[in-house]
C-alpha cells in the first residue's frame, strides 16, 4: 500500500460510526469522499431509493444525530451545517452507492471503504473475548465499589 492508499484508508476508518448497533457512514463524509456534494448524493439516492431498504441506509432521529455530535466533539459553527438530519449508509449501502453514482472515483473509493468495514468487522472479531473479559472486569470492579462503599467506616472530622 503507498503513502497516499493508507492515509485514504486510515481516513476512512475514522468516518465510520456504530450507531444503532451498525456499523455506519453519514451522507457528507461519504459525499466528501466520492468529490461530491451531499445534496447530490442524497438526490442520486432518492431516485434509487428502492436500492436502499433500511438495512442499508436510513435518516438519523434528532437524539442519534446529537449523540453522535457530542461523541466527536462537533463545534457549534460545524452543528449550524447540519439542517436536516444526516443519512446513514450501512456496508451494503456503500456498497450500492458506487452502481447509483456510476463514476470510476465511486467505484474506486466505494471498493477502498469496503475493504474498512471488512477490517474493522475482523478486529472486532478477532478482540471479543477481550472486549469480553474487560466487560467482565467492569461488572466486577462495580461489584467491589458497592461492597466497600456499604462495609467502609466514616473517617471522623476533627473541629
Amino acid at each position: 500500500m503507498n503513502e497516499l492508499t493508507t492515509s485514504t484508508h486510515d481516513g476512512i476508518k475514522t468516518k465510520i460510526y456504530t450507531i444503532r448497533g451498525l456499523q455506519v457512514m453519514l451522507d457528507r463524509d461519504l459525499a466528501e469522499l466520492y468529490g461530491v456534494e451531499t445534496r447530490v448524493l442524497n438526490q442520486a439516492v432518492k431516485r434509487n431509493i428502492e436500492r436502499f431498504p433500511e438495512e442499508f441506509m436510513f435518516q438519523l432521529t434528532k437524539e442519534e444525530a446529537e449523540n453522535w455530535m457530542s461523541q466527536i466533539v462537533i463545534s457549534n459553527k460545524e452543528r449550524m451545517g447540519i439542517r436536516k438530519m444526516p443519512f446513514v449508509f450501512t456496508e451494503q449501502g456503500v456498497s450500492m452507492l458506487s452502481a447509483v453514482l456510476k463514476s470510476e472515483i465511486a467505484v474506486s473509493i466505494s471498493i477502498k471503504i469496503i475493504k474498512s468495514f471488512v477490517e474493522m468487522r475482523k478486529f472486532i472479531s478477532n478482540n471479543a473475548l477481550i472486549f469480553q473479559r474487560l466487560d467482565l472486569l467492569e461488572q466486577k470492579q462495580s461489584k467491589t465499589d458497592e461492597k466497600s462503599k456499604r462495609y467502609s467506616v466514616p473517617s471522623k472530622i476533627s473541629p
